[in-house]
């Protein structure tokens, strides 16, 4: 099979961008404290996530409390969630289809074709994760601008981007890649010329050879 390489660099970007986007997932630092005031002498931190927020005391200190109530959640962080984990689930599924593809793995014998076609499924499902991940990421970015420059909203209660967002956007790009190089050499390797040997054809006697059988069986 041709062009091996692209399978390999496709499944461990696919892999890197799984444990960034599970990073993300499970990862606090969605929005963090923003400090817009003249007090340069910082106390205390606060990281808000999709399932816990934590407070940081000086550097010192770290408490981290998981969501109580899941009904109670706005519905942008429940959407966020659903989203994360869809994400999740995807890419774990396009790591093992392409894995299944690959070359020297016989899951599927040695058809090349069906090899062919479980690498574009797995490029395909790494793409629409990226869709997935991009999606609540930029959704809460957007929320957090939004509200940064909100003269209503008070200043303690203005939030940043977290380090979570940069990691999604990251894991985005890589997903997306990842996705780009298994279709490609799908579509590579169904453009290749595949060689056809004709069918043999029923050969038939010379008039010569047909006289002397029919001399022999008279005599």
């Amino acid at each position: 099979m041709a062009f091996y390489p692209l399978q390999i660099a496709g499944l461990a970007l696919g892999f890197l961008g799984m444990v960034g986007t599970l990073a993300t997932t499970l990862l606090p630092q969605w929005r963090v404290s923003a400090f817009v005031g003249s007090n340069i002498i910082v106390f205390e931190r606060l990281w808000e996530g999709l399932w816990m927020n934590c407070v940081r005391q000086a550097k010192v200190r770290l408490q981290c409390k998981f969501y109580s109530s899941l009904l109670a959640l706005p519905p942008v962080l429940e959407a966020a969630r659903a989203l994360m984990c869809v994400a999740v689930a995807l890419s774990l599924i396009a790591l093992l289809l392409g894995i299944c593809g690959m070359k020297h793995i016989r899951c599927t014998g040695s058809n090349e074709r069906a090899k062919a076609y479980l690498l574009g499924t797995s490029g395909a499902l790494f793409i629409l994760t990226g869709i997935f991940v991009l999606i609540p990421v930029c959704w809460t970015a957007n929320i957090i601008i939004r509200d940064f420059y909100d003269p209503a909203i008070h200043v303690g209660q203005k939030r940043e981007l977290g380090a979570a967002l940069f990691l999604g956007w990251a894991s985005t790009a890589i997903v997306f890649i990842a996705g780009g190089l298994l279709c490609g050499f799908c579509c590579c390797n169904r453009k290749k010329p595949r060689h056809r040997y004709p069918a043999p054809g029923y050969c038939v006697p010379h008039a010569e050879k047909r006289r002397n059988v029919a001399s022999t069986s008279y005599v």
